[in-house]
């Protein structure tokens, strides 16, 4: 079963109230899950994202699409990255999930289907 592994977050706080000690800790830890992943054949892909305040909204507004810049979510809410993982179970997922969420402080999991619910 696939899952989906989404940690959110923002540079600019992570950059304000972690040592570079905990953020070279953490970039290490993130290569070595990667690294496993890839190894014990789980990993379908995984990717980082440009910091929250890169990105750009587009928003249906009577009937017209709005770009503006910013993320949807708030500072400290946004997604940063993700993995999308093949495992065994739901219970793999979440234990991956739970090495995650030292760093990310949230983890997100969510199965990704086959294909669309039927209707």
């Amino acid at each position: 079963m696939k899952y989906m592994l989404m940690m959110f977050g923002d540079a600019a706080t992570m950059m304000e109230t972690k040592s570079p000690e905990w953020i070279q800790e953490m970039m290490a830890f993130m290569l070595q899950l990667d690294k496993d992943l890839k190894e014990s054949g789980e990993l379908v892909f995984d990717l980082g994202l440009a910091d929250g305040s890169a990105a750009k909204t587009v928003r249906l507004q009577s009937g017209d699409a709005v770009t503006t810049d910013g993320q949807v979510a708030g500072p400290g809410a946004s997604l940063i990255g993700f993995w999308v993982v093949n495992v065994e179970n739901e219970a793999r997922a979440l234990e991956i999930a739970s090495q995650i969420v030292e760093y990310a402080g949230v983890v997100e999991v969510r199965p990704v289907p086959d294909a669309p619910p039927e209707m």
